[in-house]
């Protein structure tokens, strides 16, 4: 049985775009493209944080909501956060009101200072784990890789919290580090082509 769906123009994309239409833009123009802007991949690695036990559907429904909660996920702000902000935040609606995960991203925002800080960029330091795409598996076959456990555990040496290798897999595979596109999709070899054309950060 094909793991593809056919989308409403007729193209196959990924199996997981079934689950509602909301996901098609996000698919089509987001997930799995090549990012090098640390703002955006910042914001993922906090959504991802959120997600941890929830559905993806759930965060990107609330994706404005912690856009403006998170002052847009600008991390230098992000990162003068106070308790009486992490009050604030449990009081949200909008958002995922878990103490615990928002602690977190507040930390990691400290964390990503320190980081840049050390590498130059965030993205300088994340690319440094892009597999070779020979090893990789069949694609959306695995949940968890060597590179998304060796990012995890470098980063939880640094500090940063919610960073678990399937939380960081989900990051690679929406950040572009890996294509990971159903084989059949019409995406992925849109992707493949920018990702041929990407010119990948260097560290300081």
């Amino acid at each position: 049985m094909s793991n593809e769906y056919i989308g409403p123009d007729g193209q196959k994309r990924c199996q997981w775009c079934k689950a509602t239409t909301d996901f098609l833009d996000y698919h089509d123009h987001e997930w799995g493209f090549p990012v090098d802007d640390d703002r955006t991949l910042f914001e993922k690695i906090c959504l991802e944080s959120f997600q941890s036990g929830l559905s993806w559907r759930t965060i990107l429904a609330k994706r404005e909501n912690f856009r403006r909660a998170f002052l847009n996920f600008d991390y230098n702000q992000m990162a003068q956060f106070t308790a009486q902000d992490v009050e604030r935040l449990l009081q949200d609606e909008g958002i995922i009101r878990h103490r615990g995960k928002i602690e977190a991203v507040i930390n990691n925002a400290q964390r990503a200072q320190e980081l840049v800080a050390q590498e130059g960029s965030l993205a300088a330091f994340f690319w440094r784990y892009e597999p070779d795409p020979a090893t990789l598996p069949e694609p959306q076959s695995v949940s968890t890789s060597p590179e998304s456990v060796a990012l995890s555990k470098q980063l939880k040496k640094m500090g940063w919290k919610f960073v678990g290798p399937t939380t960081i897999y989900a990051f690679l595979q929406a950040m572009g580090l890996i294509n990971d596109h159903e084989k059949g999709c019409v995406i992925r070899e849109k992707v493949a082509q920018v990702r041929a054309g990407f010119q990948r950060p260097s560290s300081l």
